[in-house]
């Protein structure tokens, strides 16, 4: 890939509803309650990138793609994950007729609303949540969940080119397997060892996860931009923060929580680098105007950096498009007609 003369913001956001949480969230009145409102914060999240004119990739649940539970069923892949731990099968779950009698289940108009608005690309975080780092499962299977992903998308017109792993299980020895699916990027991870992959019970332990919150707030584990990325396919994206919800207890934070994102963009921005912001909007359920109000905030942030340093808004598959003469349609207002 050739030098850059931009550092760049790239956003990618998990989108996943009942799929990602169903082994720890039964599906009650408060779990339908929450996805819901994650549902109806969608929309919310698209006006605030639409307002920054930021670009992001939306890495989806294939089963949310699914029109109909036959379309789900039809969709299923060849071959099925027996994982160890047997709560994390997704396919004993419960399924309604379509998306009007599951909306925790099926999200195609939500998924066509991310498509039709502009610099938004619709990614792959798997068929069904698979995991890729638990026991139980193989290449075999993972094999057969990336092809029932890209299926049910084409099904409906989309062409994934992004794949996100659910929990950030990255496996390096899948890799070739979303290169021959035609895959061209993918979101790595940090290097720190409390985000390193690894199973979901390890990644719980009490130890790495107060780690993980203190890194939201200060400064332990360094800004986490990064170089250009090159190699592939699929290129490594890695990621640099997770976008962490607003948390009541910890309001008085909010101010450091802002500042250490703001710096490590600012950062990435002078030094012609890459800052990679991560969440799941199903994140902002439960506060959604004050994580919303958050989320302006960090995007007047890359306002300023774009405006002071040119810095770029891409999504994940633009990184592996771009090269030192950028496409007009990957500039922002106020990057484009500025003279290189």
């Amino acid at each position: 890939m050739s030098e850059i003369e931009q550092g760049a913001l790239v956003v990618s956001l998990d989108f996943e509803l009942h799929w990602g949480v169903r082994d720890r969230r039964p599906l009650d009145a408060a779990e339908r309650k929450r996805l819901l409102a994650a549902r109806a914060v969608v929309p919310e999240i698209l006006r605030a990138f639409r307002e920054h004119s930021v670009r992001a990739t939306w890495a989806t649940v294939g089963l949310l793609f699914a029109r109909s539970r036959e379309e789900a069923l039809e969709c299923r892949p060849r071959s099925l994950p027996k994982y160890a731990r047997p709560e994390l099968d997704p396919y004993g779950e419960s399924l309604g007729r379509d998306e009007g009698d599951d909306p925790f289940h099926f999200a195609p108009s939500l998924i066509r609303a991310i498509a039709e608005e502009a610099g938004q690309e619709v990614g792959s975080h798997s068929f069904s949540h698979y995991y890729a780092l638990e026991a139980g499962q193989s290449e075999v299977e993972f094999r057969a969940d990336v092809e029932s992903a890209r299926r049910i998308a084409e099904n409906s017109g989309y062409r994934l080119q992004s794949y996100v792993f659910p929990r950030n299980q990255v496996r390096g020895a899948y890799l070739p397997v979303l290169a021959e699916a035609g895959f061209r990027s993918y979101r790595g991870t940090e290097p720190a060892a409390s985000k390193s992959p690894v199973p979901f019970g390890e990644q719980r332990r009490p130890g790495v996860r107060a780690l993980r919150l203190m890194d939201a707030y200060w400064n332990v584990n360094g800004p986490q931009t990064w170089e250009w990325p090159s190699g592939g396919p699929p290129v490594a994206v890695a990621a640099s923060r997770y976008l962490r919800p607003f948390a009541p207890a910890l309001r008085a934070l909010e101010g450091v929580r802002l500042k250490r994102i703001a710096n490590a963009m600012r950062q990435a921005a002078i030094e012609k680098r890459i800052f990679h912001l991560w969440w799941h909007p199903e994140d902002f359920a439960d506060y959604p105007e004050r994580n919303l109000e958050f989320l302006h905030r960090v995007l007047n942030t890359f306002d300023d950096c774009r405006r002071e340093c040119g810095m770029l808004s891409l999504s994940m598959g633009d990184v592996t498009s771009v090269g030192r003469e950028m496409p007009a349609a990957l500039c922002g207002p106020a990057l484009c007609g500025v003279e290189r």
